[in-house]
Parts: C-alpha cells; structure tokens; sequence
C-alpha cells in the first residue's frame, strides 16, 4: 500500500492544518484509529482530514488540542480553515470536488455545477433568490464558475455525469440559455473532457429517482459520497453507504443512453431550442 501524500502546507489552510495533524499524531505516537477513537470517530476520518479532503470542525480541532496537547494550535487555525464562498451545506463538498481524482455525478433536475454556463447558473440563482441583490446574484454566480474551471485541466479530474431528461428539458433561462448550456456539455463530451449520459424519461423508474448523488474519489484518501437535497447536504464516508451508492450510480449508468446516443441528445435539443422547436 502505497504512504501518505505528502501535503504541500502551503497550500491551503486545510493543507496546513491536515500536515500539522498529521506531524503531531505521529509524534504522538498514535495510528489514525486510535486517534479517531477518542472522538468516537473512524480512522477514515482522520485520514482524510490530514490529506485535506475534509473540513476540520472546531469541536474536532477543539478536542485534537487537548489530546495531542498543542496549546490551542488548531482551535486558533480552525476559523480559517472552515471560511467558505459556499453555503454551509456545500461547502465541504465543494472543497473535496476541488481536489477529487474522479468525480461521478447524477443529476436529476438541473445541470450539475461543475458544466453549468455563466447564464444557466445566473438563471437558477435568480429563481432561487428572486429578491437578491445583483451583487449577490454575481457573487454566487462567480463561486459557481470557479468551480467549473476545474475542468480547464485537460485530464483532471475525471468527470462522469448521468442527467435525467428533465435536466434538458426544463427550460431554464429562456431557449437561448439552455442552447449554450447544453452546447456546452455537447462540446466538452466531444472533446473527451468529459463522459456524459442522459436516463431517459422511456426508462422508466431508476434507482436515485429521490435525489442528486455525487461519488468523488481521491489519490490518498477514501471515497466520498454526496447527497444534497433542498438547501440541504451530506457528505458520508461510510464504506457500506459509500458502496451502496457506488453500485446505485453503475446501476444508473446501465439504464442510461450511451455517451454516443447522449451526445446526439444534446446536440439535437440544443438546435431545437435554437429554432424555436423545443417541446415539453
């Protein structure tokens, strides 16, 4: 089995905060189960927390100051560790997107974020805050897209996305957005950037007909699993659960059309809502 990553502390506060963790456990002399077991949580955990593909919590960051006897070093490091653009049940999600090796995503109702266009995601943030602000409207939208720069790299992080038809379907925006939107998944399909499907409505009941599902993978650290529903998100680490939605999303990708047949989708219902022949 291959040993830790080693982290660049530099990078973030999480990076540093997961290297200090990491340096004071071992010089602790403890494993990351034991450490976990002082506060009734996995191994898993601390794992993850030292690779920084999870938030560190201030009643964690309390509790790693009185075992490992750090004098207060990650409760003062905490508050800048948990600072997020993003809202608080995202937010450790996005942060773990933002260093996944995979990320494999179903999306039942909207266009996932990460492929979402400037206008598509102005479009869902309005109708989520109609009486918001512009600048709050651009500040969410501007988050938004930082996001989808993720996929700027030409190979990193491998993105698979499954879209119910009613992502393609419900209007949002107007006709011309939804044309650029789905040009745009068209066109990053089409350049290998991404692999995408689409479960059509002929398909019948699927297996994740209650809600978005996102499986991220990560060189050093386990697989993450997120549920989201309205304003609402978890992020599970649990092998079993992991496993379970690990085998919910090959089971979607099974009824799904092929990537071929999917990309013909997009590009055909892009041209109809180019001409004005969209039909619900």
């Amino acid at each position: 089995m291959p040993g830790p990553k080693k982290l660049d502390p530099s990078s973030s506060p999480r990076a540093m905060l997961g290297a200090e963790l990491r340096h004071q456990r071992d010089k602790a002399g403890l494993t990351q189960d034991e450490l976990g077991a002082f506060l009734f949580a996995s191994g898993s955990l601390i794992g993850q927390l030292e690779a920084g593909t999870r938030r560190m919590m201030p009643e964690y960051a309390e509790k790693f100051d009185e075992i490992l006897k750090t004098d207060g070093y990650f409760a003062r490091n905490c508050e800048a560790a948990t600072k997020s653009k993003y809202p608080d049940h995202f937010a450790e999600a996005a942060e773990a997107e933002a260093i996944a090796a995979t990320i494999k995503e179903y999306a039942p109702q909207l266009i996932p974020g990460l492929l979402q266009t400037r206008a598509y995601a102005r479009a869902v943030f309005r109708a989520y805050q109609p009486t918001a602000t512009e600048d709050v409207i651009d500040e969410l939208v501007e988050a938004r897209l930082e996001r989808g720069r993720l996929l700027d790299d030409p190979t990193t992080p491998f993105v698979w996305a499954v879209l119910d038809e009613a992502t393609l379907r419900r209007e949002v925006g107007g006709p011309a957005v939804m044309a650029e939107a789905l040009r745009h998944i068209a066109d990053l399909a089409r350049r290998h950037r991404i692999i995408v499907q689409v479960i059509p409505f002929s398909a019948g009941a699927h297996p994740a007909m209650e809600g978005a599902l996102k499986l991220m993978s990560f060189e050093d650290a386990p697989q993450l699993v997120y549920l989201e529903g309205l304003e609402t998100g978890q992020l599970e680490d649990d092998p079993a659960t992991v496993a379970r939605h690990r085998r919910t999303y090959e089971l979607l990708t099974a009824n799904a059309l092929s990537p071929q047949e999917s990309l013909a989708l997009f590009e055909s219902m892009a041209e109809d809502y180019e001409h004005g022949e969209h039909r619900t």
